[in-house]
């Protein structure tokens, strides 16, 4: 199965399950930036619940911006920021310190284009999965795709269908209970190795 998706954040655990059950990912990369999508934003398990990471971002007065020339706004120091949160977050889960060595760069080294970074940091996520993908990038802008499985509506943050994947254990399950589709990092972090074994598992569907 060939599928399009777009490059997120740190992408939820539907992206990944999209993903692993595709034997090519197309990543769309000419469609218009939009706020309050996964482009730019990422979901963890904090001490106080769901904690939404956001990448800040340079915003033009053109009404359109497209996806791949949007660059990120380093005056804060969000990198930061987001490795201190992970670090709160996951530093006494199962797996953190197995993982920590090869993310932390992503959290130092500046980045300029928010769709680079995030390619780049999935190239990461793939390497801790362990997970080789056949990966090419859109040429044109599509609205409808006829050739392969349009996965692209998983990157909408506000109208995510209520998913049942099975439950895995979460640093604070026993304070808030399990959160689903969180960013792959609370799965790999939690999980491991097995990461990969959960994600072929469960099945997603497009809308």
């Amino acid at each position: 199965m060939k599928i399009v998706i777009h490059p997120t954040y740190f992408p939820n655990v539907a992206h990944f399950i999209a993903i692993v059950a595709s034997n090519e990912v197309v990543f769309e990369t000419d469609d218009n930036f939009l706020k309050q999508t996964y482009r730019n934003r990422t979901y963890i398990y904090g001490a106080n619940g769901k904690l939404g990471l956001n990448i800040p971002v340079i915003h033009t007065q053109k009404n359109r911006q497209k996806y791949r020339d949007v660059k990120i706004y380093n005056e804060d120091n969000w990198q930061s920021l987001h490795w201190k949160s992970l670090l709160s977050a996951y530093r006494t889960s199962p797996f953190f310190e197995y993982y920590e060595d090869e993310l932390q760069h992503l959290f130092t080294e500046k980045a300029d284009f928010l769709l680079d970074y995030n390619l780049k940091c999935f190239e990461v996520v793939c390497d801790c999965l362990q997970l080789d993908l056949n990966t090419t990038k859109t040429e044109i802008y599509q609205k409808h795709i006829t050739n392969k499985t349009d996965f692209r509506q998983l990157v909408n943050a506000k109208k995510e269908p209520i998913y049942t994947f099975e439950k895995y254990t979460q640093v604070f399950n026993n304070k808030h209970g399990f959160i689903q589709n969180l960013s792959i990092l609370d799965l790999l972090f939690n999980e491991g190795p097995n990461a990969l074994n959960y994600l072929e598992s469960q099945t997603v569907t497009p809308l």
